[in-house]
């Protein structure tokens, strides 16, 4: 399974380490994904989600209808 949210799209960057002497070598800088149940009121579920951190942090925010319709008009889920 790749290491992307399924609300947001976020996926991995590539960067660089840099030393003390200015060499750089390639990295990654990983999502920190997390597995998260959320409760739909409206349809009276639970739901699992692989989300990134920052987009709990959104859901607590906004709520978890208004990111579910916000992933939905950009195509992230169907």
């Amino acid at each position: 399974m790749s290491r992307v949210c399924a609300l947001t799209g976020k996926k991995a960057m590539v960067g660089n380490n840099v030393s003390h002497a200015m060499n750089k070598t390639k990295r990654k800088f990983s999502v920190n994904l997390v597995k998260k149940r959320f409760y739909l009121p409206e349809e009276d579920r639970w739901i699992t989600l692989r989300v990134a951190a920052s987009t709990i942090k959104t859901i607590n925010k906004n709520g978890i209808a208004a990111v579910l319709k916000e992933a939905k008009a950009n195509g992230f889920i169907k």
